[in-house]
């Protein structure tokens, strides 16, 4: 199977090439980290590593990361003798990883080809791989296999958009998932799932959500640089990772909310200037905070800011009155609404959240979060900005109740060390 797979996979790699070289030629953020996902280990890494045992832990993006934050502090301080190090997929999940964790310690996770592979799992030697959420390669998992390394899956999840797929292909999956050691799900419903896929019973455990324990520093230079230039009595609505779709619908809401000040906040920010182009054209003050950073002037209702940075949303969602989350109201699965409910902020989504369904269904049980359409998102916002009847604190309180996660994925992995 693996020689199909590896076959199949430098296929489609070569067909994709075009592809692939045109955008590394345009943009940069394709070519950035290519040598670490070819195999060529950081020097710097090599060097911190030295002489101590490894865990590795695989953070996707920056959702992942953000997860693993606290994941990887108590691993920290359960092994001291230990060096963690974390890779990522993506540049801007590289990016969140570094500043969390530290530039040495962080790394691009390799192709799944052989030689890419061993070069990573034989320059580190890990005790242990942990994977965030669902991130299953073949490759990775045979060459653990072979190398005596066990593999961990953290917050553990199947959306309902991945579960028919997985079903479909459950063969393929069930030798696999074999090479698993321990599959620690965010709920019962997911450990459910990974069994019905072809997991082991006595490898899957449910040892809750690590984003029900993440705590967001509330505490930066832009939220206090906002705080200072908020005129008073303006409240602020804080539109996180929104997708192409939202934007337009948000921006028509906001000479609705004289009131108030909206950040928008792109799950990408390079597309920032499709944003900005939507805001002009709807005649909505609109500025880039990397731009008005430089030169802030007194923030008044009805202007919107355009967060075209990357780690600073969870830390502004600390000013929102409400929140929206992105990612729902177009087919994307929805993001995480625990970041503005530590806050204490009203919070919003979309009916489109299959990627949190066990979180915003126990949310939405708790009533603390509302669920909108694109024709009822106006005047839900301006209902809850008058008044939000005490939303924002079922939020937090929410929140304040779901805790334990990382304690039981920490004491579940120690067991995989020993």
């Amino acid at each position: 199977m693996m020689l199909v797979y590896s076959f199949a996979l430098a296929l489609a790699l070569a067909a994709t090439a075009p592809v692939w070289g045109w955008r590394m030629l345009r943009q940069g953020r394709y070519r950035e980290g290519l040598t670490q996902r070819l195999g060529a280990v950081p020097a710097a890494l090599r060097a911190w590593v030295r002489g101590r045992p490894v865990v590795w832990v695989h953070a996707v993006s920056v959702g992942e990361v953000m997860a693993a934050t606290r994941l990887v502090a108590e691993l920290q301080a359960a092994l001291p003798g230990h060096a963690v190090v974390v890779s990522t997929t993506t540049p801007t999940g590289q990016r969140v990883a570094a500043d969390k964790f530290g530039a040495d310690h962080v790394f691009f996770y390799p192709l799944d080809l052989a030689f890419a592979v061993r070069a990573y799992v034989r320059a580190l030697q890990p005790v242990l791989l942990v994977l965030m959420e669902s991130e299953l390669w073949p490759r990775m998992l045979v060459e653990c296999e072979r190398a005596n390394v066990p593999v961990a899956v953290a917050n553990a999840r199947v959306s309902d958009r991945s579960l028919p797929r997985y079903m479909r292909l459950r063969t393929l999956w069930r030798p696999l998932l074999t090479r698993v050691s321990l599959l620690l799900t965010q709920s019962d419903e997911d450990a459910r799932r990974w069994i019905a896929i072809g997991a082991r019973t006595d490898r899957v455990r449910n040892s809750g959500n690590l984003k029900y324990d993440v705590r967001v520093v509330a505490d930066s230079a832009l939220t206090a640089l906002m705080q200072t230039h908020l005129q008073a009595g303006t409240k602020v609505l804080v539109c996180g990772s929104t997708h192409a779709g939202e934007e337009a619908l948000l921006l028509d809401c906001c000479r609705a909310l004289p009131d108030c000040v909206m950040v928008l906040a792109p799950r990408h920010p390079d597309r920032a200037n499709d944003v900005l182009q939507l805001a002009r054209d709807r005649d909505v003050k609109v500025q880039r905070v990397s731009e008005w950073r430089l030169a802030p002037h007194r923030l008044h209702g009805g202007e919107a800011l355009l967060l075209d940075t990357v780690g600073e949303l969870g830390a502004l969602y600390s000013l929102a009155n409400v929140a929206f989350v992105g990612g729902s109201l177009v087919s994307r699965g929805g993001q995480n609404p625990l970041e503005p409910a530590q806050f204490g902020a009203a919070v919003l989504m979309g009916p489109h959240y299959e990627n949190f369904r066990a979180m915003v269904d126990a949310m939405r049980a708790a009533d603390a979060i509302a669920i909108v359409t694109a024709a009822t998102l106006q005047q839900r916002l301006i209902a809850l900005l008058q008044d939000d009847g005490g939303a924002g604190e079922r939020a937090r309180v929410f929140y304040e109740a779901q805790a334990g996660a990382t304690a039981r994925t920490v004491t579940a992995l120690m067991e995989l060390v020993r």
